[in-house]
């Protein structure tokens, strides 16, 4: 099957499909028109709301729907989400460990104590960030 045909396919499928859903959603097996009568507000009113009642309820229909759907892929979506976040807080830990191996000796004092400082604060708070992440996709 070419690739036009198999998007008009499934085109037309989807239009059905739609229009069967909402038919049943409003209620009627078969398609009817209505046309507007002249009456009074109250009537008028009245089919106003109903058809407001009839498209809320297709709305949440069509909502609860995608969203049963679309569940199995936000559970896997926010596990990956998670991995990545952690690879991506990994790589300051990675950068910054040998600025922290290279001027361990100036711990206390020395002409590189600020730099072993805000290196070492550095790599603690994203090695924490990396492995929680990683630890949260886990537990999911």
């Amino acid at each position: 099957m070419r690739p036009e045909k198999i998007g008009r396919v499934f085109g037309i499928g989807l239009r059905v499909a739609g229009r069967i859903a909402g038919q049943r959603l409003a209620g009627t097996a078969q398609p009817t028109q209505t046309q507007p009568v002249a009456g009074t507000a109250a009537t008028t009113g009245a089919a106003l709301r109903a058809a407001g009642e009839a498209s809320v309820r297709a709305r949440r229909g069509v909502t609860q729907g995608v969203g049963g759907f679309l569940r199995p892929f936000r559970r896997v979506g926010g596990i990956l989400w998670l991995e990545v976040t952690g690879v991506f807080f990994l790589l300051p830990v990675l950068v910054f460990t040998p600025t922290v191996w290279r001027t361990r000796l100036s711990w206390a004092h020395g002409p590189d104590h600020r730099t072993f400082v805000a290196s070492t604060i550095v790599v603690v708070v994203f090695a924490y960030l990396g492995i929680t992440s990683f630890l949260r996709a886990r537990r999911r």
